[in-house]
């Protein structure tokens, strides 16, 4: 590819992955965030909740004062919290729900004009179905609230259904079944798959993608262990740096994935859509500094690949 990366995407970092010790809202947020900032590689930056106001206040101006484009995840809220926009349990649900409706204020003050949630545990076959009603009437009042903040957009983002995560959402067939569904009644709704959940599926993005191409608006970049490989200590959604030792994803299969979206007319000059790099530190001499120049390099030699 001649052209630069930056003139088809907004290469991001997630980064409460990046820096695992914000992940519950706390910690150095603020000295991190700055660092990510400071660097003028990312143009994009994923955040996730920020408990306190303070922090939440001075988070928003070093991002604005950046001039990078900020987006706002409810993983870690909603993670920690072991919560479910599907649950059978009207009580349960309605707790998941006031949490999103909580990260939507943040995502507003914080700048970001996008919310990125996901649907809850996946309940079997014989309750698949009642599961995909509850997510569609969760998604339905998430949507509604996200238009109340300048028409944030909301992001359905793919999960595995049964290796780690074990979410509804899940298969890209049934993200597409429930993106046709919300997308009808909100425009600025859309799906975010992750490179690293592919082979969790047992997928193959290239097919995956064309699937569901209408509904993407939004990119992850990650590692994985194979599913197959469950005695690996790293087995699950852990997001290991690229070209780790017995994982699967590395420079060439980035490479691949931006193909996909070029081909898919997926990334380009009109649009430029968030791709952000979804890695974490997680060996005992893996610092968040060297995976995050780890994940810039893989993004310089995949896009001159592609």
């Amino acid at each position: 590819m001649q052209d630069s990366m930056y003139a088809y995407m907004k290469p991001g970092i997630v980064h409460f992955k990046a820096y695992p010790e914000v992940a519950l809202g706390e910690g150095p947020i603020v000295e991190t965030l700055r660092k990510i900032c400071e660097d003028d590689f990312w143009m994009a930056v994923e955040v996730g909740w920020m408990k306190d106001v303070k922090v939440r206040d001075e988070a928003r101006m070093v991002i604005a004062a950046s001039h990078i484009t900020v987006a706002y995840a409810c993983q870690p809220a909603m993670f920690s919290q072991k919560l479910n926009v599907n649950h059978p349990d009207p009580t349960e649900r309605k707790k998941a729900l006031n949490q999103i409706r909580n990260c939507i204020h943040e995502a507003y003050q914080l700048g970001s004009k996008s919310v990125n949630v996901f649907s809850g545990k996946d309940p079997g076959d014989a309750k698949r179905e009642e599961a995909k009603k509850l997510l569609i009437d969760s998604l339905i009042q998430i949507c509604d609230w996200a238009k109340e903040y300048d028409e944030m957009e909301v992001h359905l983002k793919i999960f595995d259904r049964d290796v780690d995560k074990q979410f509804l959402i899940g298969p890209f067939k049934d993200a597409l079944e429930i993106a046709r569904v919300i997308r009808a009644h909100y425009p600025k709704f859309g799906l975010l798959s992750d490179l690293s959940h592919f082979p969790l599926l047992r997928e193959d993005p290239a097919t995956s993608v064309k699937l569901v191409k209408d509904y993407l608006v939004h990119y992850h970049i990650g590692n994985c262990v194979h599913p197959d490989n469950k005695r690996h200590f790293l087995y699950g959604d852990l997001q290991p740096r690229f070209g780790m030792e017995d994982t699967v994803l590395d420079t060439k299969d980035v490479a691949a994935y931006f193909r996909t979206l070029l081909n898919e007319g997926l990334l380009g000059k009109d649009q430029r859509p968030i791709v952000s790099a979804e890695v974490r530190p997680l060996l005992h001499y893996e610092t968040s500094e060297l995976v995050l120049a780890n994940t810039k390099r893989v993004f310089k030699e995949a896009w001159a690949l592609a």
